[in-house]
């Protein structure tokens, strides 16, 4: 009698239980405007971020960021968000309105936030909102500080050269 009632209710479980595994996950699209200011905001100083950016995946793109996390790079009329920036590690997502792509990113910011290491994938293609495309890694180095780093170097040597009447 006990299993008649214990029986359905853990039989409905299980079914429920394992079609909700055999379905894949869906990753929704969600424009970088339409985020409430409690989830665009997360811990972190963001004015890190802030400057030009060598983005490096085989060639090398510029992005401009501004003081929220937030820019654009010229590809495709390209676009990304800050989702979270946490001690070095920076969350992001991207859109490309031009080929109607858009997708999330990650990456490891040195410990200066002078470059990083970052790893991209895609949550829509399209009208597909489940691709199974990859995505890739890339490198990221702030503009200013190869520039500094240039200079620098640059100076040393100069400095190095005995002074000549």
């Amino acid at each position: 009698m006990l299993l008649r009632y214990i029986g359905a209710p853990f039989f409905f479980a299980c079914a429920l239980l394992a079609t909700a595994c055999a379905k894949p996950a869906v990753h929704l699209a969600v424009p970088m405007d339409s985020l409430p200011p409690s989830m665009a905001s997360q811990p972190g100083d963001r004015h890190v971020l802030v400057g030009e950016w060598e983005y490096e995946d085989g060639a090398v793109v510029r992005l401009t960021i501004d003081e929220q996390g937030n820019g654009h790079y010229g590809w495709k009329d390209g676009r990304f968000g800050t989702h979270t920036l946490i001690g070095h590690t920076w969350h992001g997502m991207w859109l490309q309105k031009a080929n109607d792509r858009d997708g999330g990113f990650t990456v490891e910011l040195s410990p200066d936030f002078s470059e990083g290491e970052g790893r991209w994938w895609y949550s829509r293609i399209g009208t597909d909102h489940a691709p199974t495309q990859k995505g890739g890694t890339f490198h990221l180095g702030k503009k200013t500080a190869f520039m500094n780093h240039r200079n620098t170097s640059i100076l040393h040597r100069h400095r190095e050269k005995p002074l000549t009447p």
